[in-house]
């Protein structure tokens, strides 16, 4: 019996794989959810548009800048501006001052800022408007009164773009159409040639005259057509059962949502070429895609709040791009100008898998 035990060991041991899911995933999940998951948001980029320009108006914005809450990505000219850089997708609120704030917070004791808010992510934005009238109060609070000695005050009125009503699912089908897409296409190829070498019919693709990349596009192409079957049942889930807007271009959002298939297909069958057995590659696409595409892609905890190594991480995340595509183009309604890059990394990233899996093909069975 011990012998067995002893036998039992070094067979684990030697299999790094193994010890690879027995202790490195769970240290990686713990670090994960422990950094990812946060409420706090800091260093919100914002702008502000200062129709005053006097005394208070830069003391106001130097109190919320001075905060770790803001950072201020640009000042704008007019009104004109604010749709512009909101549809960039960097901004997450506009802070507007009045004209002639001071004069109006001395004569008449009142004066008005507005705060715009990119509502496309609703926790975000009822966090950020929290934070900018709580710090314009206190203010009011801590040093107007305590001058003048008279009772002033300052009306923040709030508007929220691109989700007025603030709803959760605005939020959250998009990352679900996200993870689904990924999880689904890369699991459905990463057992695809496992399968095959399994099942012992490896052995007559080998000896045919095929060449290792057209097996692989005849293994992706049948699933590129089902998962795109599948990713229209998702949007006339999320239109007619979700009331999700689609405010661009349809063709547009399907385009997209066909690289990224492929691009899912791609690392599938990467996984596939590299795993011995579809439970290993099934092991593989859950662990090494669910949990990173959950927390890492901006879904549903923003990743400015992370800490720096975790935010490099994201930039390998393919999600992370496709939901901002995602979100600009059901959401905000704009065009391939605005999300060009997004789209130029997840093609390079297709093309980066698909070569890799050729050379990681193997031409002779073990």
């Amino acid at each position: 019996m011990w012998a067995f035990i002893k036998k039992e060991f070094f067979h684990i041991f030697r299999d790094y794989r193994t010890m690879v899911i027995l202790f490195g995933i769970p240290v990686v999940q713990v670090l994960l959810f422990g950094f990812a998951i946060t409420n706090d948001i800091n260093n919100a980029h914002i702008a502000i548009l200062d129709h005053s320009k006097d005394v208070v108006t830069r003391e106001i914005t130097r109190k919320l800048l001075s905060s770790h809450y803001f950072l201020l990505d640009r000042y704008l000219k007019s009104n004109n501006d604010i749709k512009n850089a909101f549809k960039e997708g960097k901004i997450k609120e506009v802070v507007i001052f009045e004209s002639d704030f001071a004069k109006k917070l001395k004569t008449e004791k009142v004066a008005n800022i507005q705060l715009i808010l990119d509502a496309s992510e609703p926790n975000t934005a009822n966090i950020l408007n929290s934070y900018t009238s709580g710090i314009v109060n206190s203010y009011i609070l801590n040093q107007m009164q305590q001058e003048s000695g008279v009772p002033l005050s300052i009306t923040v009125e709030t508007k929220m773009l691109y989700n007025p009503e603030l709803k959760s699912v605005y939020m959250f089908v998009p990352g679900v159409i996200t993870v689904l897409l990924m999880l689904v296409s890369a699991m459905m190829t990463s057992i695809s040639i496992t399968r095959e070498k399994e099942l012992g019919t490896m052995e007559a693709l080998l000896v045919s005259p095929l060449k290792p990349v057209q097996i692989i596009i005849g293994k992706v192409t049948p699933y590129v057509f089902l998962s795109f079957v599948n990713l229209l049942s998702i949007l006339l889930l999320a239109v007619y059962v979700f009331n999700m807007p689609i405010n661009g271009s349809l063709a547009l959002l399907l385009s997209e949502s066909l690289l990224f298939i492929i691009m899912a297909l791609a690392m599938g069958i990467l996984i596939s070429t590299i795993s011995h057995s579809q439970q290993q590659a099934m092991l593989l696409s859950m662990f090494a895609l669910m949990l990173p595409t959950i927390l890492l892609s901006g879904f549903i905890f923003p990743i400015e709040n992370m800490p720096l190594v975790l935010q490099y991480l994201s930039h390998i995340m393919p999600s992370k791009w496709f939901i901002i595509i995602i979100k600009n183009i059901m959401l905000k309604g704009v065009g391939f100008n605005y999300f060009w890059k997004e789209t130029l990394i997840i093609f390079l990233m297709t093309l980066f898998f698909i070569g890799l899996s050729v050379k990681k093909f193997k031409i002779r069975l073990e």
